[in-house]
């Protein structure tokens, strides 16, 4: 099979040139691979012959299909892949050519004298197929029936039969064929319907009825009927042919009823009167044949295109148009004579001697091609040009004799028969060679419908192009060059030399819309040529409408001078990427295009050179809006001076709609206003954007609020007085806005102080003699002393009293405050009464505090009131302290008969009592009982007490803990007579431990040491927070505490002997009182509180298990 793709132009060469390495001398074609690897040179000069186009499949191909025949084949029908072959025995073989494997034979029960096959008709859809005989018995099948039936009603020899295509394809359940014409070789034409539906009472004849007979009375060979419109029909065409003649009938169907049939009678009765449209051709035989195709034949409701009608003059063939109103529907009709053939010489002489004449035996109708068939070849004729495209033989045997030639008008195939063998002829390339006819008609748009490659469209294209120059249609010329391979200099000079600058302006953008993307030179070099022929072509229709604009003809100009503007302004959009900014300036300013030069700025984003071009045009408003369109920063940067004095309303406007901009930047801006003249009715507009940056954006820099304190400081005063005056006066009306601002300006939440800088503005306001924003400022400071001055300085009261209510949270400062403007008012006013009214104005001066104010000479009657009014409330005042001293009297009273009812308070103890910590008996030594009746021994308080008292508490013990020890040194206190009273009383405690054990780890180390080194011993201590608890030794404590004092050696015992004993007894005893007074207040602290009552609340926050303890009673 590869084979009959490729085709060898010659055979290969020997074995032995191919090894001398030169090309190999066959030459490939179609697809073979190619012989040499990738990396071989030779490969690319194989490449370049394979890329020449193959040639071209057949158009046609003939081939035999494989189907054993038991007897000679009579007639064979296909639709819808449903292929019906009629034999000579009467047999009746169906093919789903789907599944071409399986046969179906049904018998017609007739014996071939009896009954003898003529023709068999199928249906479009394949369904319903009628045989006809020669001795005009018939009988009809339906698919899927087992043996045909017999129609007794129709007693005719049928030699055509046209089918109701729309109702047939359009419904794939019905049984019934709709209404159908058939034609029979009386020359009779019968409307018929048939329905395979079983029915008991109805045969499958429902309905056959003579419509129409022509007058030659010849056969009918040709039937063909569509109704239009196809979807409403309303009309029907019937096409009807004899061996000579061709009949149209066109009328209006008759649909009175829902029962199909008899829609056909009111088309041929008004024909049984008039002639229909007849065409005659006379010849010689005694058949013809009628076909019809259309592109959708496939589609119900498609109606055909082509018609035509092999007779024996030639192939009389037109196109359908069934929007006409005339009786004639065969457009642009044709009659196509016959080729002469020469027959084979293969052919028997009789056969030869039959196929004389030029008339072939059938035909068939494809899109482009009429294929006919003779009795030993196929040919097929282009229906375009009418030449010879296809011609094949029919590999015929001997005695073979060829039958018919049957199309499926639904699939489009083509059958070939003869009584056998069958072909198919293969549809593969008919459109092969159409493009080529199309050209040479010079159809060029239906040759690139059909052109299947580029070099096929480049040829159409090329000889468009040429007859369109030719005939002097230049723009449609540049438009077909610039899509075919014409050289381009030879096109331009073409142009160039017709004087068509236009068309060539065309071409070249074609050209450029073509052009790579990758091609970057070529497509500059388009681009930049193409902006000098707008140019050109603009200052040329300038000119024009210069010359003729004395007359009225300039509309059509000026239109057209707009519409090639809005083509150069669309071109530079379109195409600013493949131009040279520098290049295309310099042509714009050499043809004196402002207008296109500020577009093609704009188009590729450069609108600095836009702006400065309306700044030099001092177009401010201009520069401002495309500033605005743009979004590069650095322009507002760079124009906002002259900008902001030529036009500062809308340069502000301006700034406040982009929000990007840093304020510092346009700071030189600003200044530009700050000194320019300016009409005193118009507002600032440089505050008026400050202001918008500090409240709006909330703007915090120093420089810009120092800035807007610049401004409002500079503004000019509103006086007219001369110098030396206008400093010593005060407007209020002119320092609104700077107050205003000083009040409002945002603060820092950090610091609270403005952003503003507090120097800066009070020097700009004493610069310029504004005294009230100099008070502010000095508020703001805090020199409020400094503020209440200067406001007394320039006489402004008020202003002086506002501040000295400011400092709130010092009366002191307050009181001072208003005293200087209580001597102003006094000292500078000499205005007894105003003093007296201004003691109203607040409650921290009273009539006392400015009296050293008056003046000795002044009369005391201007203020007598005031100062009994004062006396008043100062005897007042006195009663209430004397009461208050009075009830505090008693309050201490009360308190001490309470704490001398505490002292005589008493608890009674049993003799069996146990300490409530170690559960010893507690008589055994000193202990302490408490409110709560916890009982404790001495040393185990203390011990409990340490572990719950604050860092505080333990240091002051440590402390009382060292005084102690140090007296006990001085006096020369015996410390084991001291830690154990038995010692001295002759009883002693059971379980206590010896004096050198419980002695303090104070007083080791205080031992052998001086003054100052346990003095430096005590801070030691007292600085170890950590160690506090283990420095403390319950059981030396204890004795410390509870020892009276005149065990202490030395302390309440007489020494009797000496001059010298008053004396020692005298420090004796201070030093028993110091002591006792240490002890005293070491046993408070100790015992404030109950340690068992108080561990409770402060041992919350502690754990059950202490670290280091073992408790198992958790345990599961």
């Amino acid at each position: 099979m590869f084979d009959d793709y490729v085709e060898h132009a010659s055979a290969p060469v020997p074995d032995a040139t191919r090894a001398r390495g030169s090309l190999p001398a066959v030459q490939y074609e179609g697809f073979e691979p190619s012989p040499y690897d990738e990396d071989d040179n030779r490969a690319d000069v194989y490449q370049d012959r394979v890329d020449v186009a193959p040639p071209a499949a057949p158009i046609f191909q003939l081939g035999e299909v494989q189907c054993p025949l038991s007897a000679p084949l009579v007639s064979l029908v296909v639709c819808s892949d449903s292929l019906y072959m009629g034999l000579a025995n009467n047999l009746i073989i169906e093919i789903e050519l789907s599944r071409a494997e399986q046969f179906i034979r049904i018998q017609i029960p007739r014996k071939p004298n009896e009954f003898s096959i003529y023709k068999l008709f199928l249906d479009p859809s394949g369904r319903h197929l009628l045989v006809t005989s020669i001795q005009g018995e018939n009988w009809y099948f339906y698919r899927g029936w087992k043996k045909p039936k017999q129609l007794k009603g129709f007693k005719m020899v049928i030699e055509s039969v046209a089918w109701n295509k729309a109702a047939l394809l359009s419904s794939s359940h019905s049984t019934s064929t709709r209404e159908m014409l058939i034609g029979a070789r009386n020359g009779t034409i019968y409307e018929a319907v048939l329905d395979a539906e079983e029915d008991f009472f109805k045969s499958q004849e429902r309905y056959l009825q003579p419509v129409f007979t022509l007058p030659e009375r010849h056969p009918v060979t040709g039937l063909k009927f569509d109704m239009f419109p196809p979807l409403d029909p309303k009309e029907a065409l019937v096409l009807v042919t004899t061996p000579t003649r061709i009949y149209q009938f066109v009328g209006i169907l008759d649909r009175r009823s829902d029962e199909p049939g008899r829609v056909f009678s009111t088309i041929f009765a008004k024909y049984r009167e008039t002639a229909p449209k007849i065409v005659e051709l006379p010849g010689n035989v005694d058949y013809s044949e009628l076909h019809v195709y259309g592109p959708n034949a496939d589609q119900a409701y498609s109606l055909p295109k082509i018609v035509a009608w092999m007779n024996a003059a030639g192939i009389y063939h037109g196109t359908l148009s069934f929007d006409t109103r005339t009786d004639d529907l065969i457009d642009g009709a044709q009659l196509l004579p016959y080729p002469t053939v020469v027959s084979s010489p293969s052919l028997s002489p009789t056969r030869r001697s039959d196929g004389v004449n030029n008339v072939p035996v059938s035909m068939a109708l494809t899109e482009f091609h009429f294929l006919l068939l003779y009795r030993d070849r196929v040919l097929g004729i282009s229906n375009l040009n009418e030449q010879l495209a296809y011609e094949e033989l029919l590999p015929l045997k001997p005695n073979e004799q060829v039958r018919g030639l049957t199309s499926d008008p639904v699939r489009k195939t083509y059958w070939v028969y003869t009584d056998q063998a069958i072909w198919e002829i293969g549809v593969s390339n008919e459109h092969r060679d159409v493009w080529k006819i199309y050209l040479e008609q010079g159809k060029f748009d239906a040759a690139l419908q059909y052109a299947n490659s580029a070099s096929q469209r480049d040829q159409i294209m090329s000889a468009q192009a040429k007859a369109y120059f030719n005939d002097g249609r230049y723009f449609q010329a540049a438009q077909c060059y610039a899509q075919c391979s014409v050289p381009f200099e030879e096109v331009t000079l073409k142009f160039l030399d017709a004087g068509e600058r236009d068309a060539l302006r065309s071409y070249l953008i074609s050209r450029l819309e073509r052009t790579r993307k990758t091609d970057l030179s070529q497509r500059m070099m388009l681009a930049t040529w193409l902006v000098e022929f707008y140019l050109s072509k603009c200052n040329e229709l300038d000119d024009l409408v210069a010359s003729e604009s004395v007359s009225q003809d300039v509309d059509n100009l000026l239109a057209e001078r707009a519409i090639l503007e809005d083509d150069l302004r669309h071109f530079f959009e379109t195409y600013k990427a493949n131009l040279d900014p520098r290049t295309v300036y310099e042509l714009i300013q050499g043809h004196g295009r402002t207008d296109m030069y500020l577009h093609y700025a704009t188009v590729i984003g450069d609108f600095e050179r836009v702006v400065e071009h309306w700044v030099m045009e001092e177009e401010w408003t201009k520069a401002i809006d495309v500033i605005n369109r743009q979004s590069n920063l650095e322009l507002y940067y760079r124009f906002a001076p002259v900008l902001m004095r030529q036009a500062p309303k809308e340069t502000v406007d301006s700034w406040l709609r982009q929000r990007s901009l840093d304020p510092h930047r346009l700071v030189p801006a600003l200044l530009r206003l700050q000194h320019a003249p300016r009409d005193p009715l118009s507002p600032n507009h440089a505050v008026r954007y400050l202001n918008h940056v500090i409240f709006e954006q909330g703007n915090t820099s120093p420089t810009i609020h120092n800035l807007m304190i610049t401004f409002y400081a500079s503004t000019p005063l509103s006086s007219t007085a001369s110098t030396s005056t206008s400093t010593s006066q005060n407007h209020p009306e002119d320092d609104g806005p700077l107050l205003r601002f000083l009040s409002t300006a945002p603060s820092d939440p950090l610091t609270g102080k403005p952003y503003y800088d507090l120097d800066y503005a009070l020097r700009l306001c004493k610069q310029g003699g504004r005294t009230q924003p100099c008070v502010h400022i000095y508020s703001k400071m805090g020199l409020w002393e400094n503020s209440v001055d200067l406001a007394l300085e320039k006489g402004d009261l008020e202003l002086a009293k506002i501040n000295a209510d400011m400092p709130e949270d010092d009366d002191q400062l307050r009181k001072k405050l208003w005293l200087k403007i209580a001597k102003y008012v006094v000292q500078d006013k000499q205005d007894i009464k105003m003093a007296m009214r201004f003691l109203e104005n607040t409650e921290l001066l009273k009539i006392e505090d400015i009296l050293p104010f008056f003046p000795d000479f002044v009369v005391i009657d201007d203020f007598k009131e005031e100062i009994c009014t004062a006396l008043e409330g100062y005897s007042a005042h006195i009663d209430a302290l004397k009461a208050e001293m009075d009830e505090a009297t008693k309050n201490a009273e009360a308190i001490r008969q309470d704490i001398a009812a505490l002292q005589k308070r008493f608890v009674t103890l049993d003799a069996h009592e146990r300490c409530s910590s170690c559960a010893l008996p507690l008589m055994a030594r000193q202990f302490y009982v408490f409110p709560c009746h916890h009982t404790f021994h001495a040393d185990c308080l203390i011990g409990l007490t340490k572990e719950f008292l604050p860092a505080h508490a333990l240091r002051r013990i440590l402390a009382l803990q060292t005084e102690l020890m140090k007296t006990s040194h001085t006096t020369g206190i015996d410390r084991s007579t001291i830690a154990n009273p038995s010692l001295i009383t002759g009883t002693g405690a059971p379980g206590r431990q010896p004096a050198s054990q419980r002695t303090l780890l104070s007083t080791n180390l205080a031992g052998g040491r001086s003054g100052g080194a346990a003095n430096g011993f005590g801070r030691s201590v007292l600085s170890a927070g950590d160690r506090l608890r283990d420095l403390i030794s319950p059981d030396a404590l204890a004795n410390l505490v509870t020892a009276p004092a005149g065990w202490i050696p030395g302390i309440g015992l007489g020494s009797g002997s000496g001059g010298g004993g008053g004396a020692k007894r005298d420090a004796g005893e201070k030093d028993a009182e110091k002591a006792e007074r240490m002890r005293r207040e070491l046993e408070d602290v100790l015992a404030a509180n109950c340690p068992m009552c108080e561990s409770v609340v402060s041992g919350l926050d502690k754990p059950f298990v202490q670290p280091g303890e073992v408790d198992a009673s958790w345990d599961l």
